[in-house]
């Protein structure tokens, strides 16, 4: 799939360019070419810190950011691979807790397609090899790899043993690659599970379960479900978190959203169920605390962009978008806006999206919605969100871009509003960019 990634640093553009010519769009997942790609540069998954593989419809990246904010509390150092990134490319890839540089990533980049002649790899292969090389290169204590698409064929599946596997949340997403059914996306989520590997998970509805306990049983895995050897809740403003070895009462994550602790939880489960390395229970507290995943219910509250709006507004960022994201954002607002509060959704979201879906779990929240463009990429038109706002009871009207929105929505008559920049995590690093507050 093309990336669009662009850098400001001559050298990785140069490198940027070459990559985008290798995804016309139409990508297909698989093992081969990037073992293939592996293999000439002398196989530098098989000499990484202990890794942990985490994959997942939702939650993923924020299960990711609880391993590393706990890891670090710990004192340790931990090398990252998520994806996609934001504003600049250099997100994807953390070195022993900081964005690989720009003269690394040039020179990564740069030698893995110099040797892929012949092997036509796809731009996610290319810098899936491009972070492995870099791991094995520096030192650290531990790996977190992010699957970037499904598992079964995911090009971080090349990873033969990690210390520990774990997926997150299941939703539809990426049908074209995985399937229009749930059951058919578990069973790719759960293709990352590995012979004699603990494979944390989250409780699932018996269908998506009963693919993901045959794909264990196929590899000889070990399967540790919510509900069964741990178990998690949140109640009276804690984490109550329980498994063999005893039981835990920490606090809830900073990350807005009570889905939040569920991405917590397991990334508890997954760093008490490894003996690689020692994380201490105050790690665990702190990492709560720590943790932080830009655009995921992000606050804006200083810069250009919130300034759009008057004083006492609201204005979050939030890159979700299908249907799970929709109902887990939806829930956050829902019992944050108050009676009579003016509550809008500058809404952009790409054509292989399901609009409806998103929007479904806002219905009844009188939530004015503005559509925008996402620059650069096929998207739904004002016209489909409006009709799809419509048969849901809301009102949608159109901007040129969310600066744009905003200002309309600034020059209402009314209280101070909560807004909401949402729909896509392509619009959510525009957005960062311009506010001058990319991740890092």
């Amino acid at each position: 799939m093309a990336d669009f990634a662009v850098s400001s640093d001559p050298a990785v553009q140069r490198q940027l360019d070459r990559l985008a010519t290798l995804s016309p769009g139409a990508d297909t997942l698989g093992l081969e070419r990037v073992s293939a790609l592996l293999d000439r540069l002398d196989n530098p998954e098989r000499a990484l810190p202990p890794v942990f593989h985490v994959a997942g419809t939702n939650g993923k990246g924020s299960t990711c950011a609880f391993l590393r904010a706990a890891v670090e509390a710990s004192g340790r150092k931990v090398h990252v691979y998520t994806s996609p990134h934001l504003v600049r490319f250099n997100e994807r890839i953390r070195i022993a807790g900081s964005l690989i540089e720009d003269e690394l990533l040039a020179s990564l980049l740069a030698e893995v397609l110099d040797i892929a002649e012949g092997i036509s790899p796809s731009f996610f292969e290319v810098t899936t090899a491009a972070a492995f090389l870099a791991f094995a290169r520096h030192p650290a204590d531990a790996c977190i790899i992010e699957v970037g698409l499904g598992g079964r064929l995911d090009a971080t599946n090349v990873l033969e043993k990690p210390v520990m596997c774990g997926i997150a949340q299941l939703g539809i997403d990426h049908q074209f690659f995985l399937g229009d059914r749930i059951e058919q996306i578990a069973a790719e989520k759960a293709g990352i599970a590995k012979h004699g590997v603990p494979l944390v998970t989250l409780h699932y509805p018996a269908s998506q379960a009963n693919e993901i306990g045959r794909a264990v049983a196929a590899v000889g895995a070990l399967w540790l479900d919510k509900g069964g050897v741990w178990d998690a809740s949140a109640y009276r403003g804690k984490l109550h978190y329980r498994d063999e070895a005893g039981e835990l009462e920490l606090p809830l994550p900073r990350l807005p959203g009570a889905h939040q602790a569920a991405n917590a939880a397991l990334a508890v489960a997954m760093l008490r169920h490894q003996n690689a390395i020692e994380i201490p229970v105050a790690s665990l507290r702190a990492a709560m605390g720590w943790a932080e995943w830009p655009a995921r219910l992000q606050r804006l509250a200083t810069g250009p962009i919130p300034a759009l709006l008057p004083a006492g507004s609201e204005l979050w960022l939030d890159g979700g978008h299908n249907p799970a994201a929709g109902r887990a954002v939806a829930d956050f607002f829902r019992n944050r806006l108050a009676p009579g509060r003016p509550f809008h959704l500058i809404l952009g979201m790409l054509a292989n999206k399901d609009l409806r879906g998103f929007l479904e779990p806002f219905a009844g929240s009188h939530a004015f919605i503005h559509a925008v463009p996402v620059e650069g990429h096929e998207h739904h038109d004002a016209a489909a969100v409006r009709s799809a706002a419509s048969e849901l009871g809301l009102t949608a009207d159109s901007a040129p871009d969310a600066a744009a929105a905003l200002r309309a929505i600034a020059a209402a008559d009314g209280a101070a509003p909560l807004v909401l920049i949402g729909g896509s995590l392509y619009m959510a690093g525009t957005v960062l960019a311009a506010n001058g507050t990319p991740p890092t």
